[in-house]
């Protein structure tokens, strides 16, 4: 169980990484409740996640330079086979992968689409949601690899050959 900090940086499955702004205690019909308050930052929007159900919603440190590493394997291991299920049966496992809010399945999905982009088509849902997932990612590895952004982006698209 991760306790966090005002200044940490946190994942938020399924809205990326936001930046602990402040730890707020707040009293609910009579009872005392400890939030934090997250700011995220692709959109800065605000979060109150309730401290108590922090680990419940997957709230979580952002990942290591070494699990960095892992999910750039994860993203160059192409002979994966991809499913010929229909496009919305495999939109909504995607989903379910990126609600998890674990990268390695965020980077099963990136790598899975891009491969499928080859092939085919994307539809609207699966091209918004191969965006979704590459900002997620690109954010997160950013952030974990002390990198810019701009540099993990080019790296992405190296990887999928894509200069």
């Amino acid at each position: 169980m991760s306790t966090f900090k005002v200044g940490d940086n946190a994942v938020y499955p399924g809205y990326g990484v936001g930046e602990i702004s402040s730890i707020e205690t707040k009293e609910i019909m009579g009872t005392q409740h400890t939030f934090y308050s997250i700011r995220l930052l692709d959109s800065g929007m605000k979060i109150m996640v309730p401290k108590k159900k922090a680990q419940t919603v997957g709230l979580r440190p952002i990942i290591t330079k070494t699990e960095a590493e892992d999910v750039i394997q994860v993203l160059k291991k192409t002979d994966v086979k991809i499913d010929n299920q229909t496009w919305n049966r495999r939109y909504r496992e995607y989903m379910e992968k990126i609600k998890t809010g674990s990268v390695f399945e965020i980077a099963e999905v990136l790598r899975d689409l891009f491969l499928l982009k080859v092939d085919k088509e994307l539809s609207f849902g699966e091209r918004k949601m191969l965006d979704t997932a590459r900002s997620l990612l690109i954010k997160e590895l950013a952030l974990a690899t002390n990198s810019a952004e701009e540099n993990i982006e080019s790296e992405v698209k190296q990887i999928f050959g894509l200069h």
